[in-house]
């Protein structure tokens, strides 16, 4: 998961640097923008569902934060996060003295 994720947000990075080159400035999509660009319903339907939980304001505020970031890092950052969760553990890669 968090391959494809980190492989995602290179596409996303791609697409605004495209975009950024084409302006002539750095442009970067929001998160709320790929999201409300991908699927609006979703967008709505999350919304309301954190607006029907207990702690509605502070929810609605985290989620308006994290919309307004850069698509890229929002996935990639989880992403990142996986793969280095799900990686094996390193073996050691010098040899011993007596192991030669």
């Amino acid at each position: 998961m968090g391959t494809w994720l980190i492989a995602l947000a290179m596409v996303l990075l791609v697409i605004d640097g495209t975009k950024s080159l084409a302006a002539n400035q750095l442009l970067f999509a929001d998160f709320g923008q790929v999201w409300q660009g991908l699927h609006a319903p979703s967008l709505d339907m999350s919304r309301s569902f954190l607006a029907s939980r207990f702690f509605a304001d502070l929810l609605a505020g985290v989620l308006h934060a994290i919309l307004g970031y850069p698509a890229f890092a929002v996935v990639g950052i989880p992403g990142i996060v996986l793969a280095l969760m799900g990686r094996r553990p390193r073996r050691e890669r010098f040899l011993r003295q007596s192991e030669i």
